[in-house]
């Protein structure tokens, strides 16, 4: 660790924190202790937590004074208070408005999430929660070895974020070291401009969308510019599932392994991967469970919806909240001596599941490996816009011809059976959505078939 990077640590970034309200290390410190306790310890701060976090909810909180049945304080086991209470989704959300915010609630910052996946949604976060994100992340960076104050590039596509560049904002970046490259801009002169920007700066960690950071990869492939002696020590990728395809390439690309993470922007960060390859949940403040369609809490190592309860959001309290994504439980332990709870495996979000005219459901991924084994096929994009019809947006490369697009066609039709109708269309580039993000496939059709617009 250079001199400087020790100095943004231990100095400047506390300070930073300090000043704007933040309880950030003294969280981060007890995150470092707490991440190597027994499970039965971390259990029992668990259960402590959560009994306190509900109470006050039920008494603060407009929206849980009505629907949180009394605390049972008597109750060992967390899990089994959770299972009592209702769930919580986007559409409640929307409706309480208001009366999801504590009465005594101080500082909120009023938040939205870009829309991606759907209607956009807008919640409130509170310092307690900002305070935890920031010193999870700062657990999780430390695991690679590298630390606050240490070079960072960070490719990330919220206009709101991106746009948000003022002058404090821009100083503070240049003081602890960290060039933020928009995400929506991926144009072929914006790449080469942000590899550029990548070789000049030499960063020891890149942080991004895993599509867009895979594109910048390709890219230089593609133009040969060499980012593999750069020094980077690890590539973090969040907002998105990470394909083995992606980790790959980045991995190679940049001679540096890829950490992902698991969060949301209205969930929080959740889980974070460490250099031996688990995916652990920041259980300290975040509990997940893992429900079936009917809301029945599946075991570990099954496949469900992954639902979250923050228990660093009292301002505005997330309980047992549906995500939908789909994930699993990990059921055995890791080798590098964290006992924190893990996720086994993160597939994306529910909507990013095809169905099919049968009644079928498949993972993205069955689609996807149809178009991206082609050499021929530069990029693409698969829209499913309803059980009938499938869409497929396809960028050409060199030695594409017609009878291609048919040889896609007819695989995915092999997929998704009779009755489908799937339209291959060539385009000269893929779109991003508006939040920066590339999504390889967008399913308009919700999980009991119908189509989500209609």
């Amino acid at each position: 660790m250079s001199v400087y990077t020790r100095l943004c640590s231990a100095v400047l970034f506390p300070l930073h924190e300090r000043l704007k309200g933040h309880d950030t290390v003294r969280r981060l410190r007890a995150l470092e202790d707490s991440q190597s306790w027994s499970r039965q310890r971390l259990d029992a701060l668990r259960l402590e937590r959560l009994t306190r976090f509900l109470r006050d909810a039920r008494e603060q909180v407009p929206y849980y004074r009505d629907v949180l049945p009394a605390v049972d304080t008597d109750a060992r086991d967390f899990m089994t208070i959770l299972r009592s209470l209702p769930f919580l989704d986007k559409a409640i959300i929307r409706e309480q408005g208001e009366r999801m915010k504590s009465r005594t609630a101080l500082g909120l910052r009023k938040l939205s999430t870009g829309g991606s996946t759907g209607e956009p949604l807008t919640f409130w976060v509170g310092r307690e929660r900002i305070s935890h994100d920031v010193a999870a992340k700062w657990r999780a960076t430390r695991w690679w070895g590298v630390d606050i104050g240490d070079p960072e590039i960070v490719l990330w596509g919220s206009p709101i974020e991106v746009g948000a560049q003022d002058r404090f904002r821009s100083i503070r970046d240049r003081v602890f070291r960290t060039t933020l490259l928009p995400a929506f801009r991926m144009s072929d002169a914006q790449m080469s401009e942000h590899l550029a920007a990548i070789v000049a700066g030499r960063p020891r960690m890149l942080f991004g969308y895993p599509s867009a950071l895979a594109l910048l990869a390709e890219h230089a492939r593609d133009r040969a510019i060499n980012v593999a002696s750069l020094g980077i020590r690890v590539v973090f990728c969040t907002g998105e599932t990470l394909l083995d395809s992606q980790r790959s390439l980045l991995e190679q690309s940049f001679r540096a392994p890829v950490a992902n993470g698991y969060g949301a922007r209205d969930a929080g960060f959740i889980a974070h991967q460490c250099p031996s390859g688990t995916l652990h949940i920041s259980a300290e403040d975040v509990i997940v469970e893992i429900v079936n369609a009917t809301g029945d809490r599946v075991p570990e190592g099954h496949e469900g919806e992954i639902v979250v309860t923050h228990l660093a959001t009292g301002s505005s309290p997330m309980i047992r909240y549906r995500t939908g994504d789909i994930g699993t439980l990990r059921v055995d332990g890791c080798s590098c001596g964290r006992t924190l709870p893990a996720l086994a495996d993160v597939r994306g979000r529910s909507t990013d599941l095809i169905r099919t005219v049968d009644g079928n459901t498949m993972h993205a991924l069955a689609l996807i490996y149809v178009l991206r084994e082609r050499p021929e096929v530069r990029a693409f994009k698969i829209i499913q816009e309803s059980l009938q019809l499938l869409r497929v947006q396809v960028v050409p490369g060199s030695g594409f011809v017609p009878e291609t697009g048919e040889a896609i066609r007819g695989g995915l039709l092999a997929r998704m059976g009779k009755g489908t109708v799937v339209i291959v269309d060539t385009v000269a580039a893929i779109e991003p959505e508006k939040s920066g993000k590339y999504r390889y496939v967008v399913s308009r059709v919700s999980a009991k078939g119908s189509n989500i617009d209609a």
